[in-house]
């Protein structure tokens, strides 16, 4: 079996030898130029790493595994891969043909100002409150962006944010429905979690061709702040100012052009067009 690894950053090659001792395995290092010239490929890094590679991870089609050894891991975490040790292990499984890689659907977004552009993440795509905590993390160190920093950016914005007036054009099938309303967030999600471990979208599940769609109007900056804890456990859904929905796609357009960011990376400004591309992405995780 021929393996490629990426190397994300703060990552190195002594971080490989684990999973090269005692293995018959060849090992490259970097993205093959097509499926034909590896097997699989390991990516040690977080959800920026991956999603910087998606487009050729989409491409190719092969299997991967996830080595969460970034400053964010919410898509490894949404695969039960908790730890380097986990995705050791699955790695062990893999090649003795314990288990099979699994077809997963990563998110799409498609700007509105350039149609023919396309962008792929693995996570949760955003706009609002989300992500300017997003851009504001980004300026911090790595290491406290590994360290709680998705939170730390969030907290001041929770008191001087302005909601966004903003449309909302869910599509499942023929059926669409409409909505315009001022919202503080609205998230699009393949997996449950983002901002390191906050479950913004707690239903979400990555193979059933949907997005799931969190919406939070305008709140007062207490009940904003307050309610803050309860994304992490997804209690959030409880309140009357978040609408929670799923949909095939959805065209989002703000009155004044906001950006997106996906997978705490930016992506594009609104207005844009969100789906998923189904079973897009081959991964190796637990059975």
């Amino acid at each position: 079996m021929r393996a490629t690894v990426i190397l994300g950053l703060g990552t190195s090659p002594a971080d490989l030898k684990p999973f090269q001792d005692g293995t018959p395995t060849q090992w490259l290092e970097g993205l093959p130029v097509s499926s034909s010239d590896a097997d699989v490929i390991l990516i040690f890094g977080g959800d920026g790493t991956i999603h910087r590679h998606l487009p050729a991870l989409v491409r190719l089609h092969l299997p991967v595994l996830i080595v969460p050894a970034g400053s964010g891991n919410d898509f490894a975490r949404a695969l039960k891969l908790h730890s380097v040790r986990d995705s050791l292990r699955v790695w062990r499984d893999f090649e003795s043909g314990n288990i099979q890689p699994q077809a997963v659907d990563v998110g799409v977004i498609v700007p509105s100002a350039s149609p023919e552009r396309t962008y792929y993440f693995c996570c949760v795509a955003g706009c609002g409150l989300d992500a300017a905590a997003a851009r504001r993390a980004n300026q911090m160190p790595r290491w406290l962006r590994g360290h709680g920093g998705y939170a730390l950016a969030l907290l001041p914005l929770l008191h001087k944010l302005p909601a966004s007036l903003m449309r909302l054009t869910q599509f499942n099938g023929a059926e669409h429905t409409e909505t315009e309303e001022h919202t503080l967030l609205a998230a699009f999600a393949n997996t449950q979690f983002y901002g390191d471990g906050m479950r913004i979208a707690p239903e979400a599940d990555f193979a059933d061709g949907k997005l799931d769609i969190c919406r939070i109007s305008k709140l007062s900056p207490l009940k904003l702040l307050s309610m803050f804890p309860t994304v992490y456990f997804g209690r959030h859904l409880l309140l009357p100012e978040v609408e929670y929905s799923r949909a095939e796609r959805v065209h989002v357009q703000a009155e004044i052009p906001l950006e997106i960011y996906a997978d705490g990376e930016f992506v594009c400004e609104t207005p844009a067009e969100i789906s998923v591309a189904a079973g897009a992405l081959r991964v190796i995780r637990p059975s």
